[in-house]
């Protein structure tokens, strides 16, 4: 359990990490968020793509809440959501929760396994890859490994896409990698959403940002997570990935 000041609310927190007496540090580390639900699945791809020799040892983290979707202390519309939207009461919290993440669970992380300061990931499924996003696309971000798996590029008016924008108009590079991925039969909304992001991107892009999209045929909004964690995964750790530099 890990208690944030930033939001006032206790996280349940997911730990996956090497052994350092096989493997020593220091380590990427990716934050999962929904990771009452994202933690195991992504846990079985980080094993399958190491015993492929895929990837190297990281640390996979998730943040959940110990409560199912739509439960009361299930807080992800707030959390997750960068701007206050009618549909969620709660929304807009993005920024504190990024703070927690940031500046509170990241730091104590660090005191209890060898990370890597490099190599800072985090990813989600829907709503949390919005807040992967979001994270991305801040003026200094602390995360430059991003896994947006079906992303919810819909909120609030795309203002996902504000934000991106804003920041390629006052800066021309970002390091780092952004993976993208999604069902092809996901809903059409969905994925038009995302080929804005995409086509935004390619036609005033980021120097030094690496962005990697994917398509799975047949799967769609929710059949697709072990298929986007797992190349996800691989696209911001394998071993032949080029490394950004640090934020």
């Amino acid at each position: 359990m890990s208690h944030s000041g930033e939001t006032g609310t206790d996280y349940v927190i997911y730990v996956d990490a090497p052994d350092p007496a096989l493997c020593p540090g220091p380590w990427p580390a990716v934050l999962l968020m929904d990771g009452d639900f994202l933690f195991d699945p992504a846990v079985a791809a980080c094993r399958a793509l190491r015993e492929s020799g895929s990837i190297g040892p990281v640390v996979i983290v998730g943040v959940g809440y110990g409560a199912g979707f739509g439960e009361p202390g299930n807080r992800r519309g707030r959390d997750y959501t960068p701007t206050a939207a009618a549909e969620e009461p709660s929304s807009g919290g993005a920024g504190r929760f990024l703070a927690y993440l940031a500046g509170s669970l990241w730091p104590e992380l660090a005191r209890r396994y060898p990370l890597s300061e490099a190599a800072r990931g985090i990813g989600g499924h829907s709503v949390g890859s919005l807040l992967a996003l979001h994270a991305l696309f801040q003026a200094r971000p602390f995360f430059n490994l991003v896994l947006a798996s079906a992303p919810s590029i819909w909120w609030d008016g795309r203002s996902i896409l504000r934000l991106a924008a804003a920041l390629r108009g006052r800066r021309a590079v970002l390091r780092g990698t952004l993976y993208l991925g999604a069902g092809e039969s996901d809903t059409p909304s969905m994925l038009g959403d995302l080929e804005l992001l995409e086509r935004q991107l390619r036609d005033r892009p980021f120097s030094g940002l690496r962005v990697v999209s994917e398509r799975y045929a047949g799967r769609d909004h929710y059949d697709v997570v072990p298929l986007t964690l797992g190349s996800g995964l691989r696209a911001l750790l394998g071993a032949d990935t080029p490394r950004p530099g640090k934020p």
